[in-house]
């Protein structure tokens, strides 16, 4: 789990029906990945997810995630279809742990110089400013060759002050380093991804 980066959303109405019956049926199971006092720690999490499933800490929902993957140990698309099933919706992921580090990063930076804190779980609306800089950020990188369109005509107008945060990021970095410039097509499945949604993004 440390080297991906796993981008979520949440059904709370399906998880507290779906998810909450899982629980309650497989008890045992889903003890063995909880730390001590599990049998308190699973009441707590089948509170929260009867409530609702964004209350959940990040550690809470990374112990599903351990039993989900223990789960269906040998296939991943299985692992994101039961998540589904049950109000977890894994759509999106950065699977090496090198990108994860500076997409990471990126977000650090961001959170400094615009003053904003985005915790592990965060409206859209916040999420979506994160991605657009950083669709500004990491296309200066090659001069804007080959993305041009989308951010001149489609974003950098709507977006100066997001630009000129990027811009002033960019000028900071040491020219060389070119290790952000593969993170372009992250930010841009991610904001096409979540530009039209309204609930909050996980990032786990």
């Amino acid at each position: 789990m440390a080297e991906e980066l796993y981008f979520i959303k949440t059904n709370p109405n399906i998880a507290k029906i779906n998810l909450y019956n899982k629980l309650c049926r497989e008890e045992e199971e889903i003890a063995q990945f909880l730390k001590a006092d599990s049998q308190i720690n699973l009441e707590t999490i089948k509170e929260k997810v009867k409530d609702s499933v964004e209350e959940l800490s990040k550690e809470e929902l990374m112990n599903i995630f351990s039993w989900f993957s223990y789960k269906y140990p040998a296939n991943h698309e299985e692992i994101k279809t039961q998540l589904f099933v049950h109000g977890i919706d894994l759509f999106y992921e950065i699977p090496s742990a090198n990108n994860v580090q500076h997409f990471l990063q990126i977000l650090s930076d961001y959170e400094k110089s615009s003053q904003q804190h985005l915790d592990y779980i965060v409206n859209a609306q916040n999420f979506n400013q994160f991605l657009i800089y950083g669709l500004f950020f990491t296309s200066l990188f090659d001069g804007n060759h080959g993305h041009e369109n989308v951010l001149s005509h489609y974003l950098k107008a709507d977006h100066e002050s997001l630009y000129l945060l990027a811009e002033n990021q960019f000028y900071l970095k040491d020219p060389n380093d070119k290790s952000d410039l593969s993170l372009y097509h992250y930010f841009n499945d991610l904001y096409d991804l979540t530009k039209f949604y309204k609930g909050p993004i996980i990032q786990l």
